[in-house]
């Protein structure tokens, strides 16, 4: 039993070792030549929230009416900018590391966990400007804000397993990353980040079960959750006050669990040919 635990400990302590190094490396080279640095992590959520701000708010009047609708609009950015950046970074990881994979053996998978903590740091930076933002705007925090750590994890796992999926094909066809870049713009113009679900609802009620459908989606059903449960509780319809059915409310996480299986199946799978193909 004892060299079982240390066999245990010295494969997953070294593991855990090299994942340390990798992600300082990582987040280090991000943003290594720019002039701000890390604080670029911040300005690009920023950037893209002022812009759809005064495009979609001002202009198109595709708001909730809230005071609170800023803040939220900028956690919808700043957590939909968490996926986008760790299936991005993820799905090159391998490619990119192809010459240390080949040099130094450890578990293949770290080099895309190192890419996605990279991301969940930049994430938790974000979340504090969010913090900041939401104490101007004088938002009244309940008790559901303990719900957000689960949250954020579900919200990982999703980006996680797409980054594991997603490696695994790019190392075969460059190709990949070109989908997934349209990809990625079609779902966040199709999902409920930039505009409330109570806009389809109240302006267009015919496509009411279309929208109430979008929280099936994994990634909506979380946003939704984080807005519902950071900033917003009484304005922000999440999967919970929308559907009764059980089944219905169970749909996302099973899409995820099934999502995170697949993603460390499939990679696993290849993770030997890895270094043959490139």
């Amino acid at each position: 039993m004892h060299d079982l635990t240390q066999r245990l400990r010295d494969r997953y302590g070294y593991a855990m070792t090299v994942l340390r190094g990798l992600v300082k490396t990582d987040f280090k080279m991000r943003y290594q030549g720019s002039f701000l640095g890390v604080a670029w992590s911040v300005l690009k959520p920023l950037m893209l929230f002022c812009v759809m701000y005064v495009v979609f708010a001002k202009f198109m009047r595709m708001t909730d009416g809230t005071p609170t609708y800023p803040v939220v609009l900028l956690l919808g950015i700043s957590s939909w900018q968490f996926v986008t950046e760790t299936v991005g970074i993820g799905l090159r990881s391998i490619v990119d590391r192809g010459d240390l994979l080949r040099k130094v053996h450890f578990p293949n998978y770290i080099v895309v966990v190192s890419a996605s903590v990279g991301s969940l740091i930049s994430l938790g930076i974000n979340y504090l400007v969010v913090l900041v933002f939401a104490l101007f705007a004088r938002v009244q925090f309940t008790w559901r804000v303990l719900w957000l750590p689960l949250n954020v994890l579900e919200l990982y796992v999703i980006a996680l397993a797409l980054a594991l999926i997603l490696a695994t094909f790019y190392v075969y066809y460059r190709d990949v990353l070109h989908i997934w870049e349209v990809l990625q713009q079609i779902i966040f113009y199709a999902m409920p980040i930039i505009y409330p679900l109570s806009f389809i609802t109240e302006k267009h009620p015919e496509y009411s079960a279309v929208a109430n459908l979008e929280l099936l989606n994994p990634i909506a059903q979380t946003i939704q959750d984080i807005r519902h449960n950071f900033i917003a509780p009484a304005t922000q319809p999440t999967i919970w006050n929308t559907f009764h059915s059980p089944w219905a409310k169970a749909f996302p996480f099973v899409v995820t669990l099934v999502l995170l299986w697949f993603g460390v199946y499939i990679f696993r799978r290849n993770s030997r040919k890895f270094a043959e193909v490139m």
